[in-house]
């Protein structure tokens, strides 16, 4: 089976400053991967790529096959992207977005999988607020509506629950694990909480200046340092 993404010798300049540093890796099609690395580490620059809103100095991204940029707009149309720090418009009400943005994606039914997403998301019963009345865990759940109204096969998290409090970040965090074993979604999934990471990701990236320093799944990576846990090993890898 052909992997979903694979990005090969990535490169990324803003001037002088090299952001992305000769990136290789891949994945593969129902994977959650985990994006870790301190701020600066480069890990939004990729996720920019990858969704073609930043051009590769070099190297090449294919997703689905397909190469991005050139085929950008079939990719996008496979791909969302979450993120606790996403913006969208805080006088419409969450139920107004969501079918507003369902419709924007060429959605069938928007009406109904706004609906659906309301309450899978445990956010129905805000539906009709101001979305700018919303605490930001709520937002954090809308924004996470959104990105799943095309139903992606690739699902792109930056921090998703990082607004949450621990109680809705647990729920939260079962919901994409039964969404991913449903429809067999990829995710790429950065957080800088590594007891999420453990629980969700089966392979992890480790990136720092730029590179990746370290790859595999949170047991190896644990075993490998011999660090009690996968906090341990972001804080040595970040020091390093």
């Amino acid at each position: 089976m052909a992997s979903l993404v694979e990005i090969s010798r990535l490169v990324k300049d803003f001037g002088a400053y090299r952001a992305i540093d000769d990136l290789s890796f891949s994945i593969e099609p129902g994977e959650i991967v985990g994006l870790l690395g301190p701020n600066g580490a480069g890990k939004t620059t990729l996720i920019h790529m990858l969704l073609g809103l930043i051009l590769p100095t070099q190297g090449r991204i294919s997703l689905f096959g397909m190469p991005m940029p050139e085929e950008r707009q079939a990719i996008l149309q496979r791909v969302n992207f979450s993120s606790a720090y996403v913006q969208m418009p805080m006088s419409l009400t969450p139920r107004q977005n969501l079918k507003v943005f369902a419709r924007l994606y060429g959605v069938e039914r928007p009406d109904q999988r706004a609906e659906a997403l309301l309450r899978r998301m445990e956010i129905y019963d805000m539906a009709d607020r101001r979305t700018r009345a919303l605490s930001s865990g709520q937002f954090s759940r809308l924004s996470l509506a959104k990105a799943l109204l095309n139903d992606p096969q690739l699902l792109l998290l930056d921090e998703p629950t990082a607004s949450m409090d621990p109680d809705i970040a647990e729920k939260t965090r079962a919901i994409l694990k039964e969404i991913q074993k449903e429809r067999g979604i990829s995710m790429l999934y950065t957080s800088h909480n590594m007891r999420e990471v453990e629980i969700m990701a089966s392979r992890v990236l480790f990136m720092h200046r730029g590179k990746f320093v370290a790859q595999g799944s949170p047991k190896d990576l644990i075993a490998h340092f011999a660090e009690p846990d996968l906090e341990k090993v972001f804080l040595r890898l970040a020091r390093q």
